[in-house]
């Protein structure tokens, strides 16, 4: 790219984040100094693979709980997961809470560089990107995915991904500024989400459209290129409404593996093959109630949900009251499970 555009891009760009950044709770407006690394790094684990419109209420939740790393530090375990209930991939719960007790144990102080929040338990190199770009106005390159598909149509960089992935980190790295490293991070993040969107870009009011080698070419669309996605398999569960005198029985899930640490209904394992009644959680008339699809990442989960009623409380676990079970936290797939086992209980 020559030199004056790799000079133009930021200032042009800058000057439309200037007008029109979006207002996030997490923020700081355009030109202001950097704002709290906590509220910078808490919504960046929070928007990994989740969408800005669904991590808004929990980001405010959090916050209003857990103020500061410190008293995030010093949470429950069982707390911090209930309240993370619904917003997935919860390993990042997990890796959120032994940060903040990283940066707790540390004086209570988020590193200022990148190689030294690289260094916290969970904090790759993105999120290490991001937090030191916009809460310490370091220079650094930021690369999520709509920086990825803005910066693959600005330089028409057509290696399929992700095998593209560093020619579209040296593009990025390229064009980002020394001053105002953090709005211009937010500035490409969102361009990609408000102009430069997957399908149908907004390319005639896009600030450095003129710079676009994509624009250029008469297809923008078509870029960023994907590798061809690998079937997604199916696999078989079951999982166990046992109640008894009103309460329901719950567990806690193993903390590593999926849905790691969270309450759950008891669930037999996921596996190829119908499990039955493999880990059912006491021996007894089990009647199938209902299914539940669910997908994950690397695969799609068909959960068959059995009930039954205890004769007494010997099962291990918890018992929870029945008509709260919403306060329960439990993981969108097992809250989609309790309301199917619900839904046959009222119509007994």
């Amino acid at each position: 790219m020559p030199v004056d555009s790799a000079v133009a891009i930021p200032e042009m760009l800058l000057a439309w984040y200037d007008r029109s950044a979006r207002r996030l709770p997490w923020r700081a407006p355009p030109g202001t100094p950097p704002t709290d690394p906590y509220r910078v790094w808490l919504s960046e684990v929070m928007l990994q693979q989740t969408t800005v419109a669904a991590v808004g209420r929990y980001f405010a939740e959090f916050t209003r709980r857990w103020p500061t790393v410190g008293a995030l530090a010093a949470a429950a375990d069982e707390d911090v997961m209930s309240a993370w209930a619904g917003l997935g991939y919860y390993a990042r719960a997990r890796n959120l809470i032994a940060c903040a007790r990283a940066v707790a144990a540390a004086g209570g102080r988020f590193p200022d560089t990148e190689a030294g929040l690289r260094a916290l338990p969970g904090v790759g190199d993105y999120t290490a990107a991001a937090v030191a770009a916009i809460a310490f106005g370091r220079r650094a390159v930021v690369v999520d995915a709509n920086v990825e598909r803005v910066v693959a149509r600005l330089f028409a960089i057509d290696t399929p991904l992700p095998g593209g992935k560093s020619r579209i980190r040296e593009g990025a790295d390229s064009i980002t500024p020394d001053a105002r490293a953090g709005d211009f991070a937010q500035a490409m993040m969102d361009l990609g989400a408000t102009i430069c969107t997957p399908k149908r870009p907004a390319c005639a009011i896009c600030p450095i459209r003129e710079h676009c080698a994509g624009f250029a070419l008469g297809d923008p669309e078509r870029l960023p290129v994907k590798a061809a996605k690998a079937a997604r398999p199916t696999r078989k569960g079951t999982a166990f409404w046992l109640e008894s005198d009103g309460h329901v029985l719950l567990v806690r899930r193993p903390d590593k593996g999926m849905l790691g640490g969270m309450r759950a209904l008891p669930s037999g394992p996921w596996t190829d093959e119908e499990p039955g009644l493999v880990g059912a959680p006491a021996t007894s008339n089990w009647q199938e109630v209902g299914n539940v699809a669910h997908i994950f990442t690397h695969f799609a989960l068909d959960l068959s949900v059995r009930s039954s009623t205890a004769h007494d409380r010997s099962a291990e676990g918890e018992w929870w009251p029945i008509d709260r079970i919403n306060d329960a936290g439990l993981p969108t797939l097992f809250a989609k499970a309790a309301a199917v086992a619900q839904k046959a209980r009222g119509k007994r």
